[in-house]
């Protein structure tokens, strides 16, 4: 019998996909950036405060799942 699924995977799995998705996010607002420059600087300011908010998010989730894993050998700084 294979192992039981809790609600503790569904949220690392929610932290994973939301770093992965907001990393991916502010990668892609690179080429965003060279539609809108420097003909359009309002636009190019907000690419980059929503760049900054992705990164931000990415950061945070890895954060988080860092604390949620860090008592069960999955943090590489734990030695396991």
């Amino acid at each position: 019998m294979g192992s039981a699924h809790t609600p503790a995977d569904d949220i690392v799995y929610n932290l994973v996909s939301i770093q992965f998705h907001a990393l991916k996010a502010a990668e892609l607002y690179e080429n965003y950036l060279q539609d809108a420059d420097p003909e359009h600087q309002e636009v190019a300011d907000f690419i980059r405060e929503c760049q900054r908010h992705d990164a931000w998010r990415g950061e945070r989730a890895h954060e988080l799942l860092r604390d949620l894993t860090k008592d069960h050998g999955l943090n590489p700084q734990s030695g396991a």
